[in-house]
């Protein structure tokens, strides 16, 4: 699992700076949201980030208005799954915001009060950027709680994969342009967005745009913004109706429109690896935790008491094994001073783990919570490792897992859209799709 998406994105705020404008405009709605509204200042915001992300790179964005459309669609959603998190019960407490902006500081290498001051400075607001974390924190949460629930991968599968991978010899870089459809569509959808899936063929065959600045611009993937990248893939990840396409084509080569359940789509194969030679390399971290439990001996509170009593003192100079050995409730690494040795970032489950990858080398986590108790973490080091023949199996088994998730949780969140009531009040938002591809369209070749 990758390192929360929360820091992902405030990194490239600061990265990103938005400077304040003299005169602010009175605020607007640009979305209502069944119960809630996107606001006229969120929209431009995050569209000045994107817009920065791209500096000297803007010929690979749309148009203005489409780039709009695409980032308040973006917004659009995380106000549903914001909605349906606190809906299901999952909530996100003050601490577990101040622990991510935390980390998010110590990822850029200042202090939390620099942090502050940069956000101002950059002419954004505190409170808001607060806000912000805590709705992607929220949002991951809700994707923890649906992969839990809904995300399973039996010993066969791993079986099959591993076998798929030595047999096939072979694995795939691929990125996809896909141009949606509606549930139900009528022929006129259909054959508009054939125009333009057609149109956008046109304009690579003619050398006019590169594959990855296609699908920033047209694609309505939800890694538009990334190029429509899927990363490596062995030959059983891929969708049946592309697998044999794929393997009969060079890398750089992009197939014909392929009409899917999704809409149709644009398939271009990166690049060709052997599966057996490439290598299979996991990031691993070397940490030392102490854990005070929450039993019936301790409550919460209690707990959490102890935990920050102990890291007041090892800021204070004491030391980490010592206090370990004292304190930490872990049977397994108390006599080791609290040492976890080498492990994976799931190892330990994704709350442990993530708070460990969001740590530098030999920094001191503040006391965080899990399933199983209150935590001090210190990380060590890290490395990238290749797997050995008994972490392969867990690595294909969350890589199946991971795609599974890809699959349904954007299922999830078509049908959570369909569903959802959504006035767009900024923008022309009704113009064919094929009118944002500048191209006369080839004639019908039944693709």
């Amino acid at each position: 699992m990758k390192k929360l998406f929360a820091c992902v994105l405030a990194a490239a705020l600061l990265s990103a700076p938005v400077q304040a404008q003299e005169l602010q405009p009175i605020e607007g709605i640009a979305a209502v949201v069944d119960e809630d509204v996107v606001l006229r200042s969120e929209l431009d915001r995050a569209t000045a980030n994107i817009l920065a992300q791209y500096a000297g790179r803007q010929d690979q964005l749309p148009p203005r208005d489409v780039l709009e459309r695409q980032v308040l669609e973006r917004l659009v959603l995380l106000k549903l799954q914001v909605a349906r998190a606190q809906a299901t019960g999952i909530r996100v407490s003050d601490q577990d915001v101040d622990q991510a902006i935390a980390a998010i500081a110590s990822q850029n290498r200042i202090g939390v009060e620099q942090l502050r001051e940069q956000i101002v400075r950059d002419g954004s607001s505190y409170d808001e950027f607060r806000t912000s974390i805590r709705d992607e924190l929220l949002v991951q949460r809700l994707r923890q709680r649906f992969a839990q629930s809904q995300i399973s991968v039996s010993d066969a599968e791993v079986d099959a994969a591993l076998a798929a991978q030595q047999a096939s010899g072979s694995q795939f870089h691929l990125a996809h342009i896909l141009v949606a459809l509606p549930e139900g569509a009528t022929p006129e959808q259909i054959a508009t967005a054939r125009k333009k899936i057609e149109g956008i063929k046109t304009l690579l065959d003619q050398g006019e745009m590169d594959f990855a600045a296609a699908a920033v611009r047209y694609s309505d993937s939800p890694n538009a913004l990334e190029g429509g990248d899927l990363g490596w893939r062995a030959a059983n990840e891929i969708p049946s109706a592309f697998a044999e396409l794929v393997r009969g084509m060079a890398a750089g080569q992009v197939t014909a429109p392929i009409r899917g359940p999704s809409g149709f789509q644009l398939l271009q194969l990166v690049g060709t690896r052997d599966a057996s030679s490439a290598p299979s390399m996991v990031t691993q971290y070397h940490a030392r935790h102490i854990l005070i439990r929450v039993d019936a001996d301790s409550t919460d509170a209690q707990a959490k008491a102890e935990a920050e009593t102990l890291r007041a003192r090892l800021a204070g100079g004491a030391d980490f094994a010592v206090l370990a050995r004292e304190h930490s409730e872990d049977a397994s690494s108390q006599a080791k001073g609290g040492d976890l040795g080498w492990f994976t970032q799931e190892q330990f489950g994704p709350d442990f783990g993530a708070q460990v990858a969001a740590l530098q080398d030999g920094e001191v986590s503040a006391p965080f919570r899990t399933q199983a108790g209150w935590h001090i973490a210190e990380r060590i080091g890290s490395r990238e490792a290749d797997a050995a023949d008994d972490n392969r199996r867990a690595q294909v088994r969350e890589t199946i897992g991971r795609r599974k998730l890809e699959d349904e949780w954007n299922r999830f969140l078509r049908e959570m859209r369909g569903e959802a009531f959504v006035d767009v009040r900024t923008g022309k938002t009704d113009a064919a799709p094929a009118e944002t591809v500048p191209v006369t369209p080839p004639a019908d070749n039944g693709g």
